[in-house]
């Protein structure tokens, strides 16, 4: 297994943490995941700009910042690392699994395209804002908020960047790409509900000092995941057109994603 070795970069932006012994562990662990997600980010995006690219369907502009996310993934992951590295940890573990990125080869350039638009920016990245958002609300004013604040503006524009692409993007008046997006979807909720559900175990409880180092509990991050969903998710991509309602109604047909 490949391993991701962030230590040198990391201990470059450490920031000053006040962690209570008993709250450590669980810290470190929590950002030691954290760092090893957000560094393999970068692949998606990579994949999403040379999908884009090969169209010459978006501006320089849009295409230079689509490239740009990645490098802001990558630079995540130092700084998730960074805090590993001050709480007395090490920047380094398992690099997540190489999963080829989705060609959708049953779709055309377009659709194949923007359905990884929506499952990486409206989907995952839409989630990531209201978890973070949520988190930062609960953290004091300090150095380990400010790295936080960071990764919380680079991921708001992450999302921003998807759902104005695809509304510019999507043909007008063509229905039937619509509802095919949507039939795509029912697959997209699954593996975005296992993906979430995974990383927020329902047993996580920690105490109440544990929100000043990003420590939340499971099942709350669990009510705000569905909440985005819901309220944000859904509501955006059915006002585009996009029969996502149905589409969440019948994620548990997908059965177990891989």
């Amino acid at each position: 297994m490949e391993m991701l070795d962030l230590r040198i970069e990391a201990q470059k932006h450490m920031p000053n943490v006040d962690a209570e012994s008993h709250l450590r562990k669980a810290a470190i662990n929590t950002w030691r995941a954290r760092m090893v997600n957000e560094h393999g980010s970068a692949k998606v995006f990579d994949g999403l700009h040379a999908q884009f690219a090969k169209l010459n369907v978006l501006t320089n502009e849009d295409l230079h910042k689509l490239k740009s996310f990645a490098d802001e993934e990558r630079r995540h992951g130092v700084l998730c690392g960074a805090v590993v590295e001050a709480l007395g940890g090490e920047a380094k573990a398992p690099s997540l699994p190489v999963v080829p990125f989705p060609e959708h080869p049953d779709a055309g350039p377009l659709e194949a395209a923007l359905r990884n638009l929506i499952s990486i920016s409206c989907l995952s990245e839409t989630v990531a804002t209201s978890l973070i958002g949520a988190e930062r609300l609960e953290m004091p004013e300090g150095e380990l908020k400010d790295l936080l604040t960071r990764i919380y503006a680079d991921e708001c524009g992450h999302a921003n960047f998807g759902w104005r692409l695809l509304k510019k993007l999507l043909p007008p008046d063509d229905a039937a790409i619509r509802e095919r997006l949507g039939q795509y979807l029912i697959v997209a909720f699954a593996h975005l509900e296992q993906h979430e559900l995974k990383h927020l175990p329902v047993n996580a409880t920690p105490p109440p000092e544990g929100a000043k180092l990003g420590l939340c509990s499971g099942a709350d991050a669990r009510d705000l995941f569905y909440a985005t969903v819901e309220q944000i998710i859904i509501v955006g991509l059915e006002n585009m057109g996009i029969p996502a309602r149905k589409a969440w109604d019948r994620r548990k047909e997908a059965g177990k994603v891989i």
